[in-house]
């Protein structure tokens, strides 16, 4: 009887054991991926915490092996010139990976689920180029002298810092930084679509993290011409960044950024006009 059901049994049937595999081995390989973007968003931003953490001791001067008024043992204008191709390599990197041109054609190849962490760890690694290379000029420009003013400029100094991790937080801080994308496909979960909206210091400010950055980089009761020289070209940048993403937000969310534009200010805390 076994031998008469056998000959009579279709040679599909035996396939089925093998397609249950490959099934079982795709669902693994999906859910192995979706662990491995996790991990990769986590290290990422890791990285990105790190990172900062060391930017303000390197812009202070404080905790850090190398700051930016450290020992000078490159001649000024070597060191000027190293010192404004790091920044610039920096600046390039930001500039074109924020795009949405660029991350449309970088999507064929990194998957959309890592692509903000992709830009991170990027940022990230140009950052510890930036510390580990930069060569201090230690020319004085300023200098104060007064106790209770060069208090008050370092404590405005974590002010600042401490603008730009609130701005963040307003905003969508985990989003910015790749690791809600990462979480979001680890769950299985859709992301909620874009919406515009201006919480507390976007009220009054357009870019307040971009305020935070200029506030901490230019409040020190020590400006030397190296610090003087990374100040002065972040801010350069940071006006000409806004331009390029000011841009971006009219296109993805049109008449909304054009009016929120016309009534709040760019980057000096105003009340916003028209109210």
């Amino acid at each position: 009887m076994l031998r008469a059901a056998n000959r009579h049994a279709k040679p599909d049937d035996f396939q089925a054991p093998s397609e249950l595999f490959r099934r079982v081995s795709a669902i693994n390989g999906v859910k192995v991926s979706r662990i491995a973007f996790l991990a990769y968003g986590v290290v990422a931003y890791i990285g990105f915490l790190v990172a900062i953490l060391y930017a303000m001791g390197f812009v202070a001067n404080l905790f850090v092996p190398t700051t930016i008024d450290g020992d000078a043992t490159t001649a000024a204008g070597t060191a000027a010139l190293i010192n404004v191709v790091l920044l610039g390599i920096f600046a390039v990197q930001h500039t074109i990976m924020a795009r949405p041109s660029f991350k449309r054609w970088w999507t064929q190849f990194v998957p959309k689920t890592i692509e903000r962490s992709t830009f991170v760890l990027v940022t990230n690694l140009l950052f510890y180029a930036l510390f580990w290379q930069w060569r201090p000029i230690s020319d004085v420009i300023w200098k104060i002298d007064q106790p209770a003013v060069a208090i008050f400029l370092q404590a405005f100094s974590w002010i600042g810092w401490g603008i730009v991790f609130l701005s963040t937080f307003l905003i969508d801080h985990f989003e910015l930084f790749g690791l809600k994308q990462v979480w979001l496909n680890y769950t299985q979960k859709e992301a909620r679509s874009a919406t515009f909206y201006t919480p507390l210091l976007y009220q009054y400010v357009r870019h307040p993290l971009m305020l935070g950055f200029i506030i901490a980089f230019w409040s020190t009761p020590v400006m030397t011409a190296g610090h003087l020289l990374f100040a002065g070209l972040t801010t350069a940048y940071i006006f000409i960044g806004i331009q390029f993403e000011e841009r971006d937000l009219i296109a993805a969310h049109g008449e909304d950024y054009i009016e929120y534009k016309k009534r709040t200010s760019m980057i000096i805390p105003l009340p916003p006009r028209g109210k």
